[in-house]
């Protein structure tokens, strides 16, 4: 019991993905639990073929289903691990079920290394990677911060551990579907920058900490980030990444990444917060009235 491992996957139209997903984990995982927000492609219909369990719940925002997905899903095993459609695992050079069973009881979390492919190259610089994420912990010790962007999961108890693990972010969408979904993640990362303004929803899980968890660390730097003017810091987050972090060296796929994601995405989330800014005069209470009614979560 002490080795059983439950992936949950959430989905909406990830058929180009599922089935890469699952079978990567297949082997691995002792059971998978899709969540899915009635999807109108073929995504339900390849996970269940492939044996796997698939529930059904309206999409609010990311840190919601994976909660919903932590207290509705029949979940009987030890540890669960969080995985995304467009994700897969490669190989793991041993037994992580032995690895899980020869744990310390004070152990309750596990982070593995996050390698992002991008237009069929892995971006192996600009402090890309490796990046250590907490995707594996006890069921009922942790559950996913309740933020619009940039949710981590929040262990209850126990301590953590990394492990040779390394899980592969590769859309296969094309490069107008991945403009159109960092459309969609540019207003939240402008509500999640807001929230963190003016504490608008609820105070943050992650304590910000330059020197503590990678998840600390990265909320410390986003706080930092905050303090710059907008319109400026998304030419220093660029330069940073691609000169001082050395992305330059991954090439033409990692020039797009940079300027796409490291630039353009952060420039377009200014803007959206320059546009609600102005259309409510800088008023703060107005501003905040505004995103509880907008983009309430419950």
């Amino acid at each position: 019991m002490k080795s059983t491992i439950t992936a949950i996957i959430l989905t909406f139209n990830e058929e180009l993905h599922i089935a890469r997903c699952i079978e990567s984990i297949k082997g691995i995982v002792d059971e998978i639990c899709i969540v899915d927000s009635f999807s109108t492609d073929a995504t339900c219909e390849i996970a269940q073929e492939l044996g796997v369990k698939v529930y059904q719940n309206p999409w609010i925002n990311y840190a919601t289903q994976f909660n919903w997905a932590l207290e509705n899903c029949e979940v009987t095993s030890y540890w669960v691990w969080r995985i995304d459609a467009d994700e897969y695992i490669e190989a793991i050079p041993f037994s992580l079920k032995d690895k899980l069973a020869s744990l310390s009881n004070d152990v309750s979390g596990i982070y593995v290394k996050r390698k992002i492919i991008f237009m069929g190259k892995p971006l192996l610089h600009g402090g890309w990677y490796p990046v250590w994420h907490l995707k594996i912990w006890k069921f009922g010790k942790g559950f996913c911060e309740n933020r619009w962007m940039d949710e981590h999961i929040k262990l209850t108890e126990g301590t953590t551990i990394k492990i040779d693990c390394v899980q592969v972010d590769e859309n296969l969408n094309d490069l107008s579907w991945w403009i159109n979904k960092h459309n969609s993640y540019a207003t939240r990362e402008m509500v999640d920058l807001l929230d963190t303004e003016y504490e608008i929803f609820s105070k943050s899980e992650v304590n910000p900490k330059f020197f503590g968890s990678g998840e600390q660390r990265k909320r410390f730097l986003k706080v930092l980030y905050l303090k710059f003017p907008l319109f400026v810091r998304p030419f220093f987050y660029f330069t940073y990444r691609y000169v001082f972090k050395l992305g330059f060296l991954d090439g033409k796929s990692g020039f797009v990444w940079h300027v796409l994601q490291g630039f353009w995405y952060r420039f377009l989330v200014d803007a959206k917060i320059y546009e609600l800014k102005r259309e409510f005069n800088k008023n703060e209470d107005a501003i905040v009235k505004h995103i509880k009614e907008t983009y309430k979560t419950s």
